[in-house]
């Protein structure tokens, strides 16, 4: 499956399935919580929460994918990413674009 945050894919003429999204809420792991809070007085990356949104990235545009996949789309285009806090320790990321299938020639 082809993603791209590009409109259009140069030298494909393809039909626009429709909309699909792929959301994946997590929450942090108090003990990482606590480690990170330690971090932050010293400064740097805060590693276990990089990995934690690596995750959730991952997993969103991959529920994404599914959907797509369930509309028999060859790609989604202007795909995009969005994050938001859902509670005190939780985020939810969404991925979303638009499912299309190529044309013959």
């Amino acid at each position: 499956m082809l993603l791209t945050t590009c409109d259009q894919i140069p030298g494909k003429e393809y039909t626009v399935l429709g909309f699909v999204m792929g959301s994946f809420v997590n929450s942090k792991n108090i003990a990482k919580d606590i480690g990170a809070g330690l971090k932050s007085l010293v400064g740097g990356e805060l590693k276990s929460y990089t990995k934690l949104m690596e995750d959730s990235r991952l997993e969103a545009l991959r529920k994404m994918v599914t959907e797509a996949e369930k509309l028999n789309a060859d790609a989604v285009v202007t795909v995009r990413l969005s994050s938001s806090s859902i509670m005190d320790g939780a985020a939810e990321l969404l991925a979303y674009g638009t499912a299309v299938k190529f044309n013959a020639r």
